[in-house]
């Protein structure tokens, strides 16, 4: 049975405090060893524990293996030197200390699959998995070798297609590519970006998605998103093109965002997973304000292509605070289910 508007996460929950450091991005484990294994197991468990109760539909791993959404894919490929770095700025927002491409980049061996079977192996659900997007990825690294952004782009898509089909193996239904850098790169996203992204998902039957939003609830992008003015209209410079290309759903950030809803006109006849829920507060949702924006949203997107979600990741809130925000998700999605099932008046 088909589910009408299934639920979803942008991706990341918090980690439970003994794995890591709660209410820390990027926050270094607790455990070594195969104590760190185990642990990363046990937090996928609670993190699929915790969207189940909330009653999302198409469940993730609440990215709990990974420290980082980009560079834990990337501490796995050749050619690249951790202990090399250098101060690069971030999607032109803040400077951070990132490794060094140091070599032509390959992947030796597959990084997430054994984690997505875990998580295959534990629920009937849909399963959406995330990656990095190739554009993303070049901006959180410097380059010393290929010395052109659009070069190691092409290299890193490459290497997420062979990820993204040993994904669908394991059987992820939904592959999620992670691409910020659309929200700031606007010619580079168009004149190679968007292609690389098709590369990194070419060949798969799974369906496919990009998320792209304004970021976690971090100081560097709630000081960006006040210099963007009354009106967030970055996603009108990549949307048509997006909206050409071969992905299935789009993902954009819509609660409590200055992103005008008709926007999403422009992406019509695509999947889009609407944002429900701020991931840059700590308040908690009303299922009503949740259902408020759904009933928005669904003036520009057809009611079988609305997936609702959240804005982005949810790594550096609390974990009560995270539940409660997955259950107004499901709770004001049920709202609207039912508005639609029993029609006007």
């Amino acid at each position: 049975m088909t589910i009408m508007l299934p639920t979803t996460t942008a991706g990341s929950l918090p980690k439970p405090s003994w794995l890591a450091q709660p209410e820390t991005l990027w926050s270094p484990w607790k455990l070594e060893g195969a104590e760190l294994a185990a642990g990363k197991r046990d937090a996928l468990r609670l993190a699929l524990d915790d969207q189940r109760q909330a009653g999302i539909d198409i469940v993730g791993d609440g990215e709990q293996t990974r420290q980082h959404f980009v560079t834990t894919f990337v501490e796995h490929l050749s050619g690249v030197d951790f202990e090399k770095r250098e101060v690069v700025r971030i999607r032109n927002r803040y400077d951070a200390s990132v490794p060094t491409v140091v070599g032509a980049v390959s992947r030796p061996k597959p990084v997430f699959v054994d984690d997505a079977k875990y998580l295959r192996s534990l629920t009937d659900r849909p399963i959406k998995w995330t990656l990095p997007g190739p554009m993303t990825m070049i901006d959180t690294l410097y380059d010393d070798h290929y010395r052109s952004r659009e070069k190691l782009a092409w290299e890193f898509a490459r290497i997420l297609n062979e990820e993204a089909k040993e994904l669908e193996a394991a059987g992820v239904d939904i592959i999620q590519f992670d691409e910020p850098a659309f929200n700031v790169f606007f010619d580079e996203a168009n004149d190679w970006g968007i292609a690389t992204l098709e590369r990194a998902a070419e060949g798969l039957k799974a369906e496919t998605a990009v998320h792209i939003c304004y970021g976690y609830g971090i100081k560097a992008n709630t000081e960006w998103k006040k210099t963007l003015g009354s009106e967030w209209r970055q996603y009108e410079r990549t949307f048509p093109n997006l909206q050409k290309s071969r992905i299935d759903i789009i993902s954009l950030e819509c609660q409590n965002s200055r992103v005008p809803m008709d926007l999403i006109e422009l992406v019509r006849g695509k999947k889009v997973m609407v944002g429900a829920i701020d991931v840059a507060t700590t308040d908690i949702e009303t299922p009503e304000e949740v259902a408020d924006t759904l009933r928005k949203a669904l003036k520009f997107v057809d009611a079988d292509k609305l997936y609702p979600a959240t804005n982005c990741g949810m790594a550096p809130l609390s974990r009560d605070i995270a539940k409660g925000k997955l259950r107004a998700l499901g709770a004001g999605t049920e709202i609207v289910r039912r508005e639609l099932s029993t029609g006007p008046g």
